[in-house]
């Protein structure tokens, strides 16, 4: 089902998120809701799509190397972190699978994301906590992402 975002209910500085919610909360609560993880994305996804080691894979560069896509991935990121850390069902994208098939991503393509993922956490103050336990996420889905070749 479907949930309304409603925007008073969002802490919104993904930096202070953590302190303003109970321990307890979910970490689509501690990062701030819907607002402050669509703000990480925004820099996230800016980084991804000038990042070298990302886009020395060609499939990858195809998408990233078109500033007209970022908007829509953009969107898609936001709304797949929501899902992932735990926040309403809004993620309209394919399965991880799906959408990395015939991208060829090896470990070091996925390495580099993963750390750009979490460079843009630590440089946007995300707490440790909160960035331990969304890298996890990420990680879980390394097997789903990277493409090995076949003889």
């Amino acid at each position: 089902m479907t949930q309304i975002i409603e925007p008073e209910a969002e802490v919104g500085d993904i930096a202070e998120a953590a302190e303003q919610v109970q321990t307890d909360a979910s970490l689509y609560e501690r990062l701030g809701g819907a607002y402050a993880i669509a703000g990480a994305v925004d820099v996230l996804v800016d980084r991804l799509f000038d990042n070298a080691l990302v886009n020395a894979n060609t499939g990858v560069h195809a998408h990233h190397g078109n500033a007209a896509n970022g908007p829509g991935y953009k969107f898609l990121v936001t709304a797949w972190s929501i899902e992932a850390a735990g926040g309403p069902k809004c993620y309209l994208g394919r399965d991880m699978v799906a959408a990395h098939d015939g991208l060829s991503i090896d470990t070091a393509g996925f390495d580099a994301v993963a750390m750009e993922i979490a460079a843009t956490l630590m440089f946007l103050g995300v707490p440790e906590r909160e960035r331990t336990e969304f890298n996890d996420i990420i990680e879980s889905y390394r097997p789903q992402v990277i493409q090995t070749a076949t003889a």
